[in-house]
């Protein structure tokens, strides 16, 4: 399975992918797709959709997962979040991918084992898990999301019924784990 993990932000949407094969877990690309406030709010989602959308043809994952949004003290900046996360189920809309929702917390939780992780716990995790550098908060919330995915075993294109591929994963990350303590 090959899960697209997207972290929403009109500033900079976080993508990562994962594929979840013969019980380990796979990093297969990441990275921030980046707007500036000199562009216009109609610029700015227009990148986001055409940089997931270049993303989701190159790598071809099987389903998505998005962060679920989260209520903010500043309504314009929960408005304005919500726009770049329509974005982007957009974008895998249009290219026949299912989305799932997830909690920041749940992600979170998925990965480091707590749901109130920091982002340099959430980065430093994913890099274990994924035998890669540490990536950009950004990105590494994203693969968050994408480990998350995989582990609940969902595989939102796939029709009722389809087994779930989540009971593996736990023996991959603790086989990465038990590798980092020997």
């Amino acid at each position: 399975m090959r899960m697209l993990g997207i972290d929403p932000g009109l500033q900079a949407t976080g993508w990562g992918l994962v594929r979840f094969s013969a019980h380990r877990l796979y990093h297969e690309g990441h990275g921030i797709i980046r707007t500036t406030t000199k562009m216009s709010d109609a610029e700015r989602l227009c990148a986001i959709a055409d940089g997931l959308s270049d993303v989701i043809r190159d790598y071809r994952p099987e389903s998505a997962m998005i962060e679920e949004i989260f209520v903010s003290q500043n309504p314009r900046s929960a408005l304005r979040l919500g726009m770049a996360r329509g974005v982007a189920i957009q974008a895998c809309g249009a290219a026949g991918l299912g989305v799932g929702e997830i909690a920041a917390r749940a992600a979170k939780q998925a990965v480091t084992g707590t749901g109130k992780a920091d982002k340099k716990q959430v980065s430093a995790m994913v890099a274990r898990l994924l035998a890669i550098e540490e990536p950009p908060s950004d990105a590494a919330d994203a693969l968050a999301i994408a480990i998350a995915g995989v582990q609940s075993g969902h595989n939102f294109s796939a029709q009722k019924g389809s087994a779930p591929a989540g009971s593996g994963l736990q023996a991959a990350i603790d086989a990465a784990l038990a590798k980092e303590t020997l």
